[in-house]
């Protein structure tokens, strides 16, 4: 049985965690709880989902993540006219050696920013997903080994639905957490007005960890007590999404596992060894609400995934602190 997270580890979590936060925050200004999210998905091992309006700062909060971590950053422009190889690589032949050689793609990197990601083919989806599962790529039968650690935050823009893909939900349930930066408030907008004459893309981040630190710091995430009580609210929580009256298809189990990992990535990151019901409530909605599937007469009626998550939480009872401690 693996050991369980000291408190002293759970404290030094906090304090690098809330480095990193603060060090992307020089780029994207007052944006602490998305940022904070980027951070879960990555330390749970999981891909983020951002779903905005252009010129929110997606690409700056992708890259801001890869410098804080040391780590390398790519960003893919999907157009309909994508191909499966221009994501993962393709082989070249050789004259000179007779043999073929693996040219890497663009997702060979620690951070790939996968933009606009529903303007591709589905084929071209599907090759970008089989990576964010598996970490890994097979061309022409060899495996490559994606980067280690490994994080895709992928974009899709709410408006201009026209020739867009939509995302299955078998493929929506790949990512870990969904979320929106949205635009900046009145005092952020002002900060960023005053640092016009500096260009986002020319604006280099000072490491706060490495690469290697980051692997450590999932590892630590994975021994973050989780009390049987807390396991047993999420369960309800999810079963509850399955017998909504609005809902045409519920949270699947890997959404259930979504939802403890990123709560032990949150538990940590708040200095603590275990997790408490607050920290399940409070990533619900970003973990949970992309995966359902609502019946289209609620749709039609205006009824959103986000405010169902919102009811549930309302209508399941969590257990108390001292039960779940």
């Amino acid at each position: 049985m693996s050991s369980t997270m000291t408190p002293e580890q759970a404290s030094a979590f906090q304090e690098t965690f809330g480095r990193l936060v603060a060090n992307v925050e020089q780029v994207l200004l007052g944006k602490t709880f998305v940022v904070r999210l980027g951070f879960v998905a990555l330390f749970s091992e999981g891909h983020l989902l951002l779903e905005d309006y252009p010129g929110t700062g997606k690409t700056s909060m992708a890259r801001a993540i890869a410098q804080s971590v040391a780590g390398t950053h790519n960003r893919i422009q999907f157009t309909p006219d994508l191909l499966p190889g221009d994501i993962t690589g393709v082989s070249v032949y050789d004259q000179k050696t007779g043999q073929f050689d693996f040219h890497r793609g663009p997702v060979f990197a620690n951070v790939v920013l996968a933009d606009e990601i529903n303007r591709a083919s589905p084929k071209t989806q599907a090759a970008l997903l089989e990576v964010m599962e598996e970490g890994r790529v097979t061309v022409d039968g060899e495996t490559h080994a994606a980067a280690s650690p490994f994080m895709v935050i992928a974009t899709q823009n709410p408006i201009e639905q026209a020739g867009t893909y939509r995302l299955p939900e078998a493929q929506l349930d790949r990512f870990l957490l969904k979320a929106s930066i949205g635009y900046p408030d009145h005092a952020s907008t002002l900060r960023i007005l005053e640092g016009s004459d500096v260009k986002a893309h020319e604006t280099t981040l000072t490491p706060v960890i490495t690469a290697d630190a980051v692997l450590e710091m999932a590892a630590q995430v994975r021994q973050v007590h989780v009390d049987p009580s807390v396991n047993d609210y999420v369960s309800r929580l999810v079963e509850a999404t399955r017998t909504a009256t609005e809902v045409r298809l519920g949270v699947s189990v890997r959404g259930a596992l979504a939802l403890i990992r990123s709560a032990k990535t949150l538990a940590a990151a708040s200095g603590r060894h275990y997790v408490i019901p607050d920290d399940v409530k409070s990533l619900a909605e970003p973990v949970l609400a992309h995966r359902l599937v609502l019946d289209p007469e609620a749709e039609f009626d205006g009824v959103t995934t986000s405010g169902i998550i919102g009811q549930l939480l309302l209508e399941t009872p969590p257990p108390s602190d001292r039960q779940a401690v």
